[in-house]
């Protein structure tokens, strides 16, 4: 059974060629299209923040039991620092997500593409 196209539940409808679940072949096209785009832009900021979560547990797991090399304490730092800006980004674009699905508020970014 193929993924919406907009919301990836499962489903065996297809409009155009592209699978649509019934809820989602309800709602207008640009609709579909920012939910796409959302959706889009929370699995991307996840696996940032997966990879940087990653990256952080290598440094950490290198060091040995006793104190860190300075050289280390700065990677461990820069680590730290990626995955804490990668955690916000994933934060904000499933608020993003959240606010247009739950409010219909378009992001400002996105709003140029509109109409």
């Amino acid at each position: 059974m193929a993924q919406c196209a907009y919301c990836k539940t499962e489903t065996e409808l297809y409009v155009s060629n592209v699978p649509v679940c019934l809820k989602c072949s309800e709602e207008p096209l640009d609709s579909r299209r920012m939910k796409a785009t959302l959706l889009r832009e929370l699995e991307e900021a996840v696996k940032r923040a997966n990879e940087a979560s990653d990256a952080f547990l290598a440094i950490t797991t290198e060091i040995p039991n006793d104190m860190p090399h300075p050289d280390g304490t700065q990677n461990i730092h820069n680590a730290s620092h990626k995955l804490t800006v990668a955690r916000d980004e994933m934060m904000n674009a499933h608020k993003r997500l959240n606010d247009y699905i739950e409010r219909g508020i378009v992001p400002d970014d996105l709003k140029r593409g509109e109409g």
